[in-house]
């Protein structure tokens, strides 16, 4: 089975298997263009626990805790699971975070910005563009010594404590306890209130975590493995990923060419582009995609559960200020703080990758 999924059939199966699932979570009653969204979905976490209050988009998703999951099983059968930790956890965090800043002024994650382009979004094309222009940047940044330093072996309840927080999510999503605060908030409209049988989701996300934990399937990776090395085995995944959702969306009847009115999406082609870039640029640094860095944090990996943690609550922050993008298109008054964090962010980012040589990373 190992050989299979370190094949380039294996990487392929899996990029197919992600992009018809997540078309199917669509069909089955997630956010139209939005069967899978590791920042959306972790932007409904974060709303749910009361980080922020946009009622629109509050709900315990239970890809996240699948993915998590499922990785952590693949990891405890192969023998991988490993608890690690130590390197540069404060900047881990705050990398995370600026990457879910940029994405949700974009509004949506590697994953999402292929689904929606699957779907007939054209917007997501400048998003991808952007995408690739930071992991470029990254790239030139590791080829000039960047690093944030090695991990080093640690005591397992530092790598069981990102299965435990989605253990206790997932309890929360069962039982629902009603609290005088109101906690946990669940929405009653828009994209919050759309959502798959939890149990079939979270059956979904358990079997992408376990495969692409096996595969080490990376949308960022992918195009950093391009830049640096041109080596397209990742990147053949993420092709099938686009090429499975599409013809699913074809046969679901799910799909709706143009720029307008595309769901939960919006026509600023410059805030399409920025967005991305900073979260590419965040994502190339820290070293995984959003999905990765679940996958790692679900195999032990103590620094990828800080990334996560910074993406929670950076989705708090992003709704609470007012950075996250809108659905109203090329309309300044509701760009709000959005350019602004953007800018922000990629100066940290430049900093980052600028001042940080740390210890060389173990190899994984």
């Amino acid at each position: 089975m190992n050989r299979f999924f370190q094949s380039r059939w294996g990487i392929v199966s899996v990029g197919l298997a992600i992009g018809i699932l997540a078309s199917t979570l669509q069909k089955l009653g997630n956010p139209k263009n939005m069967g899978i969204c590791v920042a959306c979905f972790e932007r409904d976490i974060a709303g749910s626990l009361g980080l922020h209050r946009a009622s629109a988009v509050q709900y315990l998703r239970p890809e996240i805790m699948g993915f998590v999951f499922g990785a952590m099983i693949a990891a405890l059968l192969f023998r991988e699971y490993r608890a690690r930790a130590g390197s540069a956890p404060v900047i881990r965090f705050m990398l995370g975070f600026f990457a879910m800043v940029g994405a949700l002024v974009f509004l949506g994650c590697p994953w999402r910005a292929l689904l929606r382009l699957a779907g007939g979004d054209g917007n997501a094309i400048l998003a991808l563009a952007g995408l690739a222009c930071g992991v470029g940047i990254g790239v030139i940044f590791i080829k000039r010594g960047y690093n944030l330093g090695r991990s080093r072996k640690s005591s397992p309840m530092v790598g069981a404590v990102m299965p435990l927080i989605m253990l206790g999510l997932l309890l929360l999503l069962i039982i629902k306890p009603v609290l005088s605060t109101g906690a946990p908030f669940f929405s009653t409209e828009g994209p919050g209130s759309q959502h798959a049988n939890y149990l079939v989701a979270l059956g979904i996300a358990v079997v992408i975590g376990f495969i692409a934990q096996r595969t080490r399937f990376c949308t960022m990776g992918a195009i950093r493995d391009v830049i640096l090395m041109r080596d397209f085995h990742l990147m053949s995944g993420v092709v099938a990923l686009l090429a499975g959702a599409f013809v699913m969306n074809l046969i679901y009847g799910q799909a709706h060419w143009g720029f307008a009115g595309q769901p939960v999406a919006h026509t600023n082609q410059l805030l399409n582009f920025g967005g991305m870039l900073l979260a590419g640029l965040a994502f190339a640094l820290a070293g995984g995609c959003p999905g990765r860095q679940l996958f790692l944090s679900g195999e032990g990996d103590g620094d990828a559960a800080i990334f996560v943690l910074g993406m929670i609550v950076g989705a708090g922050f992003a709704h609470n200020f007012g950075t996250a993008g809108t659905p109203y298109p090329n309309n300044p008054a509701n760009w709000g703080w959005g350019p602004a964090a953007v800018l922000v962010g990629l100066v940290f980012c430049v900093v980052v990758g600028l001042t940080m040589r740390g210890e060389a990373p173990a190899k994984a």
